[in-house]
């Protein structure tokens, strides 16, 4: 067994795999980047974990490399396991294992093929999603289905909240789905032709506040790029961030978008109006409205950038 992830989003699955009995020949996680202000080099959360449980770590570059492919097919594996492993894996590595490579994928597939089904799925405003166990082939998570498992999306559910919720899951389908394929009993299933969306990787500039958007689009982004990228606005030169937010009645309160409704810091937006609860000035810590405005005003009146 191998197993090819890097954020904390795949920890839950490699402490499953062992956790199972199962030996993990080698991990594969993003190389070393630097990092935070001092621009230290930072191992990836599961080149941590796989250090902790002693098990050999391998961060290439790329999988493209013919040498690197040659050391993969010398483990002469039984399966490799994927969750959110950042590379992609060519058909020498996708081939070299008797079961296949094995992807944790956080949607339920076709819906949210791609980078950041997480964060699409609430931006879009599905009512739910889920994990997929594929069996990876050369396309962009187009491989057909192993195992299925819904979850619902609430009305105040963050991307952090669903993102630990659906690692966890994954996780714990991984055991039953691993014997399964090895005995022989369990099948893939192609996806459905119909339904296919695709989750394009996060932008950083999509956290940008557009006032002109419906209340209830800005508050669903609100919750997607929570902690990152991050939903902001910028106001006197600074980068303002909204780490929380409700939609709020604005009946009566014609205004253009991005105007500041009242006292309570409401907002006006396209359709409805919005009201952030939690907000971030940079260099500062996370603060509730009423202890963010004692220190920033905004009065009613003023238009937000």
């Amino acid at each position: 067994m191998a197993f090819f992830g890097s954020p904390a989003f795949a920890l839950p699955s490699l402490q499953a795999l062992v956790d199972a009995g199962h030996t993990v020949a080698a991990v594969y996680a993003q190389p070393p980047r630097p990092a935070g202000r001092g621009h230290k080099e930072q191992r990836a959360p599961v080149h941590v974990l796989a250090e902790t449980l002693g098990l050999p770590v391998r961060t290439p570059f790329t999988l493209r490399d013919e040498a690197e492919q040659r050391a993969f097919a010398a483990l002469a594996l039984d399966a490799a396991v994927v969750a959110a492993y950042g590379l992609i894996l060519p058909k020498a590595i996708l081939q070299a294992p008797k079961l296949g490579c094995i992807n944790v994928h956080a949607s339920l597939l076709p819906r949210w093929r791609g980078a950041a089904p997480i964060e699409r799925a609430i931006m879009a405003g599905d009512a739910e999603t889920g994990v997929t166990l594929m069996q990876m082939d050369e396309g962009l998570d187009t491989g057909p289905m192993l195992q299925t498992r819904r979850v619902a999306i609430g009305p105040a559910t963050t991307a952090a909240e669903l993102r630990e919720t659906l690692a966890g899951l994954g996780a714990s389908l991984l055991p039953e789905a691993l014997a399964g394929l090895a005995a022989g009993a369990l099948g893939a299933r192609p996806q459905p032709a119909d339904g296919v969306t695709y989750a394009h990787k996060l932008a950083r500039d999509e956290g940008r506040t557009d006032w002109s958007l419906p209340a209830a689009v800005l508050e669903r982004r609100v919750r997607a790029l929570t902690p990152q990228p991050g939903a902001f606005f910028e106001h006197r030169g600074e980068r303002i961030k909204l780490l929380a937010a409700e939609v709020a009645d604005a009946a009566g309160q014609a205004a253009q978008p991005g105007t500041v409704l009242d006292d309570r810091l409401t907002i006006a937006c396209g359709d409805g109006a919005l009201l952030p609860t939690i907000l971030q000035r940079p260099g500062r810590g996370r603060a509730g409205t009423a202890a963010f405005l004692r220190g920033y005003p905004l009065p009613a009146g003023t238009r937000l950038g």
